[in-house]
């Protein structure tokens, strides 16, 4: 919407009095959104400064701030006052746990799936649930706005990653705690609290506060899908069978997060990837060590020094045939903060850092160039080791490639570049098992825009974008089935997280924020 004034440019307060100025009718448009002070035009400062079109825009603008400021701080308010609900929602969530496709865990993915059912109905929210071609249910909501309304797809998951080692946890995984973190900072933790499930509270809570708060006129999907950790293959399959599933003017997926805790982030790329299998075989079968060691060739080593190449002295990633040289143009990521976002022992490297030519920069490394990481690796366990020299070494590697980038032709030329870099006539297989493009979009589009100013005034500071080293094929297959809508990335799982691994947790405040970000969006995009 865009508001138009015909106005005349005669006297002006501040002009000098010598100035003369002609009248005229001038047409001023300006569309609604737009901060005054970001108003460029080629008159005279002093004019602009002063035409009474300016004066009458930024009275309204200031009028619409404070009706905003008003808006935003009731739901501020509500979803605050709700954190007891959002804890409550969240540790029911996460008592389950909700593996995709682990023996033994079927009951608890179907009372995850069943969980997240039952919330969004008890929300008004009409409930469909699908199951996929990889066994995994997918839950698609459903609310109808005003007639004619623009139609908003909101988009979470419900599975998680296993566990792992329960010994390094400080406290059950699958029972939410809320305790002090090392920084002094309240965090929720278990697993699934910020990846993804935090998100599916996150959601629950933006549409009690919409409800709360006057409501929305925007026609309202909901997507909870079940099986994203394990690749998500039935909901890619779902969206090929049935693309009008998900027919929406804009898709907002809440799995991704802001740069740091307070600084709400919008996600811009996302990296594409591959997995990569490579098998080295140098004998028949292993042979004493003392009788054949030194001569015979080692498997594991081979292994070990194929992959060893697919990086240069300084740790950087290098493909024979690939640029794995591009620069980051976005906002940076300081080492300091990466350290402490990966957690490096203390007198660890960041790769690249010692390169006596300048530190590679860390942005450049994890969202502008390929990544190569050594995910598995088989040999003789320790626990089984004998003297013996090993016949047969293998490894899963992970690619990652930048938004834009052939990941099927990066993957490719990584199986060549290992073939090329067995040593000693060792047979080699490589193989691509799977691989999906990344993703970008743009923060300026409509719908983007709209979101990062609803996190800026839920926030109370600007919103920033920068890329993630994560993939979400889900994001590519959306856009391919539906070209014109719009995507945006954003959620609740910031670096302390530490998603993935032990101790996940989450900050509530940011479940708060977004929330609020969210509503004020589904409020304001009609």
């Amino acid at each position: 919407m865009k508001v138009s004034y015909f106005t005349h440019a005669a006297s002006y307060s501040g002009l000098q009095p010598a100035t003369s100025v002609s009248i005229c009718l001038v047409p001023v448009t300006f569309p609604l959104w737009v901060r005054p002070d970001r108003i460029r035009t080629g008159w005279n400062e002093k004019i602009l400064v002063h035409h009474p079109s300016v004066f009458l825009f930024r009275l309204l603008y200031s009028l619409r701030r404070a009706g905003t400021v008003e808006n935003m701080t009731a739901l501020n308010e509500s979803i605050r006052n709700n954190r007891e609900t959002i804890f409550r929602q969240l540790s029911e969530l996460v008592a389950f746990n909700s593996v995709h496709d682990e023996a033994g865990l079927e009951d608890q993915t179907k009372g995850a799936s069943q969980w997240v059912k039952s919330a969004l109905e008890e929300a008004g929210v009409s409930v469909e649930t699908i199951t996929t071609a990889d066994g995994s249910t997918a839950i698609l909501g459903e609310r109808k706005g005003d007639e004619g309304a623009k139609t908003v797809l909101l988009y979470s998951h419900y599975d998680v990653v296993p566990a792992g080692n329960r010994e390094a946890w400080e406290s059950d995984p699958f029972t939410l705690t809320e305790r002090a973190a090392a920084d002094g900072s309240t965090r929720w933790y278990g697993r699934g609290a910020a990846d993804c499930k935090g998100n599916v509270a996150m959601h629950l809570a933006a549409l009690r506060a919409v409800d709360n708060n006057g409501g929305t006129k925007v026609n309202l999907k909901y997507l909870i899908e079940g099986s994203e950790e394990r690749g998500g293959e039935g909901l890619s399959q779902l969206i090929k069978d049935r693309p009008e599933l998900f027919a929406a003017d804009a898709i907002l997926i809440a799995d991704a997060g802001n740069a740091a805790v307070g600084q709400p982030t919008l996600t811009t790329s996302l990296r594409g990837g591959a997995q990569i299998g490579v098998q080295v075989d140098t004998l028949a079968s292993a042979v004493h060590s003392g009788q054949f060691g030194g001569a015979a060739p080692d498997a594991a080593k081979a292994l070990m020094r194929a992959i060893d190449s697919l990086s240069d002295e300084y740790g950087r990633t290098v493909i024979d045939g690939v640029d794995t040289t591009a620069e980051w143009s976005g906002q940076e990521y300081p080492a300091e903060a990466f350290r402490a976002d990966a957690q490096l022992l203390e007198g660890t490297k960041i790769m690249g850092e010692d390169d006596p030519a300048g530190a590679t920069p860390v942005a450049n490394m994890v969202w502008s160039r390929p990544a190569i990481t050594v995910t598995g690796f088989t040999s003789t366990p320790v626990s089984e080791a004998v003297n013996a020299v090993p016949a047969t070494a293998s490894a899963q590697l992970n690619l990652r490639v930048p938004a834009g980038a052939d990941a099927a032709a990066i993957a490719d030329a990584v199986c060549d570049h290992l073939r090329a870099h067995t040593p000693w006539g060792a047979h080699v297989k490589a193989e691509v098992l799977e691989s999906n493009a990344g993703f970008a979009t743009d923060p300026e589009k409509p719908a983007a825009a709209l979101l990062g100013e609803c996190l800026t005034e839920a926030y109370g500071t600007d919103t920033a974008a920068q890329g993630m080293g994560g993939s979400i094929p889900l994001t590519t297959e959306l856009q391919e089935a539906h070209p014109n809508a719009e995507i945006a990335l954003y959620g609740v799982e910031e670096p302390k997280c530490t998603i993935h691994s032990a101790n996940e947790s989450v900050d509530p405040t940011e479940i708060e924020n977004i929330a609020a970000a969210e509503a004020l969006f589904l409020q304001r995009y009609a």
